[in-house]
């Protein structure tokens, strides 16, 4: 009879299949394989050796995560927040427990590098210290729900004062001059000072950025739109040497690397530095509209780019020295709409010892500055919930550590600066409020019988720090605000100057509290979502 057949083969007994290979056989399937013939105790083994692996594979892609991270710290050049005499304070916090955030951006014209020289002009120039001639103030609203930014011209006169170098120890005396020059007189510490000294506000940060690293970041970020309404060349002129070299056709385009910087450095072919302040803030908005319509963070490419060149191009001051603090700083940015973003410059007037220079325009640039301590949309836009009163915001921010003297040994010269361009000055006003202070207990006040003066607004001077204390205290005496209050090297003592302001009486009026989007009306201010914006290009710079 024949045997049967099985899948072992005919005419043999089933044997056990041996749950390890045999030494010299080939494995094959056998009874108790699972799917596919794969067995349990093998596929443990794989998945074992799977999950290792992984972990391998994250531990390996977090250490190079970490990294580069380190690398990306390592790129960024940081220094002192402040290396000047200043006495500002940060802002109270509102009611909801909010703070504004205010941040000082600096373009330096620095020649120190091949780079620099290459992008920025003559040779002779390298390791000069270098210049601020871009300085923007940008505030973070404390609901950050609205931003604004005020430039100053690199050419207007302002107090620069006492600063020490970090970096080699040399300290510079206080001086009154163009406040591009407070960059070579300490480092940005001394701009963030000079800047808390005239505004009364404080600067949280600051950061600086060279033409090398203009260039750097308009290539990272791929290019951006400005836009000219006639032929440009910003190009030498007999009689008017320089010119940034910008050459572009009438119309929309789009700048990036050399020619964005061209852009942001062009002066001459805009006719004049409060216009370039204008094309600055195109270009600013025009890039924060493009970074918006950008999905950065999904594109690990780009990021990576900009992570590059924003940390080989910023240098930042050292609370703001790692990539995380930057990254967390942007984002805060980042959740302002662009239509609650105002552009400014501060208004000026042209300066009577330099008609080449500029100064602060009285009222108007105090108007902007109080908007900036007390926290008041530029635009005009919204409400402010939470926000603190006028008064205590700009009182917190002033406040002096420097104790007083008696009164009756602080010495006080009073002056009259009643006159206007549209008034007369008002006769004795020096004299009554002299008499006020001695009524008061200010034995030493006396006025000043050299002429009237002109100041639209009153103000109390004084000319170093151990007299802080002193000035706050005689204006706290005549109820002027501590934000009135300033350092000033234009006098050797305490000097109460009585402006416009004040016509009547022995007690300082009060002022109306700045309302949202009351700017005034030289602040050029311009909306970070107005695309339409173009530069007219001055006469003798068209081709």
């Amino acid at each position: 009879m024949a045997q049967s057949s099985s899948v072992y083969g005919e005419g043999t007994k089933p044997r056990a299949v041996p749950s390890e290979p045999v030494p010299g056989r080939p494995a094959g399937p056998g009874v108790g394989d699972g799917p596919g013939g794969r067995r349990p105790g093998r596929g443990r083994r794989v998945l074992r050796w799977s999950a290792t692996s992984l972990s391998m594979l994250i531990l390996a892609t977090a250490g190079a995560g970490y990294l580069y991270y380190e690398h990306l710290n390592g790129n960024i050049e940081k220094g002192r927040r402040s290396s000047g005499d200043s006495k500002a304070r940060k802002s109270a916090p509102n009611e909801a427990g909010q703070t504004p955030l205010n941040i000082l951006l600096v373009g330096s014209d620095s020649r120190n590098s091949d780079e620099n020289v290459k992008l920025g002009g003559a040779r002779k120039d390298r390791g000069n210290p270098p210049l601020g001639d871009v300085q923007m103030l940008i505030h973070l609203a404390a609901d950050r729900k609205s931003a604004a930014v005020v430039s100053i011209p690199r050419d207007t006169r302002v107090d620069i004062p006492k600063c020490t170098d970090p970096k080699t120890g040399r300290t510079y005396p206080p001086v009154n001059t163009i406040i591009n020059a407070s960059l070579a007189r300490g480092g940005a510490g001394c701009t963030l000072a000079t800047w808390e000294n005239l505004t009364g506000v404080y600067i949280d940060h600051w950061m600086t950025i060279d033409f090398a690293g203009v260039v750097k970041m308009a290539d990272a970020i791929g290019g951006v739109e400005v836009c000219v309404r006639q032929n440009v060349w910003d190009r030498p002129l007999p009689g008017v040497p320089g010119g940034s070299g910008l050459k572009l056709t009438a119309g929309r385009k789009k700048v990036q690397g050399e020619q964005a910087l061209q852009w942001l450095r062009t002066r001459h072919a805009w006719g004049s530095d409060p216009l370039r302040a204008r094309a600055q803030h195109m270009y600013m908005n025009s890039m924060i509209r493009t970074l918006k319509a950008q999905n950065v963070f999904t594109d690990t490419g780009r990021l990576t780019d900009l992570a590059e060149a924003a940390t080989r191009s910023l240098h930042v001051s050292e609370e703001l020295g790692t990539v995380k603090k930057l990254y967390d700083l942007g984002m805060q940015l980042k959740t302002v709409p662009t239509d609650r973003i105002t552009m400014t410059t501060l208004p000026t007037a042209e300066d009577p010892q330099d008609r080449n220079h500029l100064v602060p325009a009285g009222a108007d640039a105090d108007r902007v500055w109080d908007m900036i301590r007390d926290d008041v949309p530029f635009d005009g836009k919204g409400g402010k919930p939470g926000a603190k009163k006028p008064s205590q915001a700009s009182e917190q921010s002033e406040q002096s550590e420097d104790p007083a003297a008696a009164d009756d040994a602080i010495g006080v010269l009073v002056q009259n600066a009643t006159r206007s361009d549209t008034l007369g000055p008002v006769s004795g006003r020096a004299g009554a409020i002299a008499q006020s202070l001695v009524a008061k207990g200010f034995a030493k006040a006396a006025a000043d019988t050299s002429g009237a003066l002109s100041e639209d607004r009153t103000v109390v001077r004084y000319p170093s720090a151990e007299l802080a204390g002193d000035a706050q205290r005689v204006a706290k005496s005549l109820g002027i605000p501590a934000s009135s209050v300033r350092r000033s090297t234009d006098v050797s003592g305490v000097t109460v100057v009585v402006g416009a302001d004040w016509r009547t009486g022995t007690a300082y009026p009060k002022q109306p509290a700045p309302k949202a989007g009351d700017l005034p009306g030289d602040a050029d201010a311009l909306n970070g979502s107005d695309a339409g914006q173009c530069m007219d290009v001055y006469a003798p710079y068209r081709w």
